[in-house]
């Protein structure tokens, strides 16, 4: 028997293969599908069903791929939607992999047509539920997505769906997500790892609001910002995406680099500190492994990318980017930046202080004017307060907000710690923005001192 599931770095997708004699299949695939390939082929079996939760909005799903790579069938939920490639999954439907067979369940909410998947054991015991989005550990499904006017429906047709067929299924039964801790897709996923319908039901805060409209009160509270890149996302996902549309990783020199950096967009997934020191003029910071929560954001799909990486990142940010939808990667800057400076490129930089540097600015009245910017979300500044006279921006609200921001004072960036700052302070000054400084450490190293905050 086989039960494995892969989790893809940075978007904290979780997909899962399960098989039995000599037969498997796939529930919720990512599109650089050759993991599931190799691992059920690696058990001596072929991979017969593909099943999707709902239809995806944070990355690009592999089914389609996956089915022209294997002959496995795909079964899509959210029926009422007009996809290009398999078949439309059905309540209640069953599909047998060897011994197994994995059991249909709607369970609208998130999507309208969201299906969760129970896994029955040889001896036909309810073993496993995949619940794509709808319930996660800690946490349950935004409900958004048809638009705010739509949420309180969506999230009475979740209520329905986690408390009157999910849970009933047994305190014993696995639950097994789309997604872990730090997605998009949920607000505060833990970090449980593994989790159980008993688990949920006792730890689950969203789970503690057992009255109905109690339970969508909540969740109507604390919707979270939905990703300007969702759009694009659930286009592709009707479309069926093939790996055809992958680049090669292409090593450019400096000189390839500088003369196509004119016509492109030049990210950097560097660390901040180094990013910092010096960068080719114009690039976006997005340190690695934020790059999966933040390019949505700050990248456009209509140019194709150059990247700027650390020594072994080129195929890691590469995987991250094409998952996200970004296909059209012209290739990255062979020898990073020791190679750009050695050929006699020029670069820029941006300062950074720390909050120790800081403090004693303001506490021997050295400094100039100056703004700070606070791009830390509302649930941080609720909980760990902010400096007084702050501007708030949210960091993804940056592209949208920044002419807020003013340009005749000098401008520090806070955040937790100083890499979501160093995005906006990138950002910004790819637009302009002269006089900016990111603080390193941000907020926690701000309250580690013991500098003045106000709540």
């Amino acid at each position: 028997m086989l039960f494995e599931r892969i989790v893809s770095r940075g978007l904290a997708h979780y997909s899962y293969l399960v098989g039995d004699k000599f037969e498997a299949a796939v529930i919720d695939p990512r599109l650089d599908c050759e993991v599931y390939v190799e691992k059920a082929s690696s058990e001596d079996m072929r991979i017969v069903h593909i099943l999707e939760t709902h239809r995806n909005e944070d990355y690009v799903v592999g089914s389609a791929e996956l089915a022209s790579r294997t002959g496995a069938q795909v079964w899509h939920a959210d029926s009422q939607l007009d996809y290009k490639y398999g078949l439309t999954a059905e309540e209640g439907q069953r599909w047998k992999t060897g011994r197994l067979v994995i059991e249909a369940i709607h369970t609208p909410g998130h999507t309208p047509g969201s299906m969760s998947y129970l896994l029955r054991d040889p001896g036909g015991l309810p073993w496993v539920v995949f619940t794509g989005d709808a319930l996660f550990a800690g946490e349950v499904g935004r409900v958004d997505l048809m638009g705010k006017d739509k949420a309180p429906l969506m999230a009475g047709l979740l209520y329905d769906s986690i408390f009157r067929r999910l849970l009933p299924l047994g305190d014993q039964v696995l639950v097994c997500p789309a997604h872990g801790a730090g997605s998009v897709c949920g607000e505060s996923i833990s970090e449980r790892l593994w989790t159980t319908i008993g688990l949920e039901r006792q730890y689950n805060p969203r789970l503690q609001h057992t009255d109905r409209e109690a339970f969508i009160a909540d969740l109507l509270k604390s919707q979270p910002e939905r990703p300007l890149y969702f759009t694009h996302m659930e286009k592709v996902n009707l479309e069926g995406a093939n790996l055809t549309r992958l680049p090669d990783l292409k090593p450019l020199s400096p000189q390839d680099f500088a003369a196509r950096a004119k016509d492109a967009f030049v990210l950097d997934t560097r660390m901040e500190l180094n990013f910092g020191a010096a960068h080719v003029p114009g690039a976006q910071s997005i340190w690695l492994d934020g790059l999966a929560s933040f390019v949505g954001w700050y990248v456009p799909y209509e140019k194709p990318i150059l990247l700027v990486t650390g020594r072994s990142d080129p195929e890691i940010a590469t995987r991250i980017l094409i998952r996200e939808g970004y296909d059209n990667i012209a290739g990255f800057l062979a020898g990073g930046m020791l190679s750009w400076h050695m050929s006699g490129q020029n670069s820029a930089s941006i300062k950074t202080l720390t909050v120790q540097e800081l403090c004693c600015q303001f506490d021997s009245k050295e400094i100039e004017p100056v703004q700070i910017l606070d791009v830390r979300s509302d649930e941080e500044l609720r909980r760990d307060g902010q400096i007084s006279g702050s501007k708030h921006i949210h960091v993804t609200q940056i592209p949208e907000s920044f002419k807020k921001v003013p340009k005749d004072s000098s401008v520090y960036v806070f955040c937790g710690s100083g890499l979501r700052s160093m995005i906006a302070a990138s950002f910004l000054q790819r637009n302009g923005w002269k006089n900016l400084a990111v603080i390193l450490g941000g907020m926690s190293g701000w309250k580690s001192i013991k500098c003045p905050i106000s709540k």
